[in-house]
């Protein structure tokens, strides 16, 4: 799934940026540089959201850009999270799974000497994206 949700780009005393997302409960960050924060906001907002999916936990709707408060010398600007991309980096773990398959195409296959789990992870890959 890909998200858009605003973000506030606070300057640090120490330099850089706090970021926070304030439609998103606990979604905050930090950059040294505007483009590492902004960076860091989209690693963010998408983990948090993928907690949210995974906990079937309500999504709120994205504030208004024009909507967000921020203070005097704060950025406010759209980040994209794409959930499915963060999944693919971050959340690699093996998950056995149980199937069934005709006797004759196991047959088949094993004398081909066919990988079952990397060719059901293909055929999903290629279903699923």
């Amino acid at each position: 799934m890909r998200y858009v949700f605003p973000a506030v780009f606070e300057p640090s005393d120490e330099g850089g940026f706090v970021v926070s997302v304030p439609d998103i409960e606990g979604c905050f960050t930090e950059g040294e540089t505007l483009a590492e924060a902004m960076f860091m906001a989209q690693d963010a907002l998408a983990m948090m959201l993928v907690y949210h999916e995974d906990n079937n936990k309500a999504i709120p709707d994205p504030t208004p850009l024009n909507g967000v408060k921020a203070s005097d010398g704060s950025i406010v600007s759209l980040v994209l999270a794409d959930t499915d991309q963060w999944r693919r980096t971050f959340d690699n773990k093996a998950v056995k799974k149980t199937l069934s398959i005709p006797s004759w195409l196991n047959a088949k296959a094993s004398r081909a000497g066919m990988n079952f789990s990397q060719v059901l992870q293909e055929a999903l890959i290629s279903k699923l994206t």
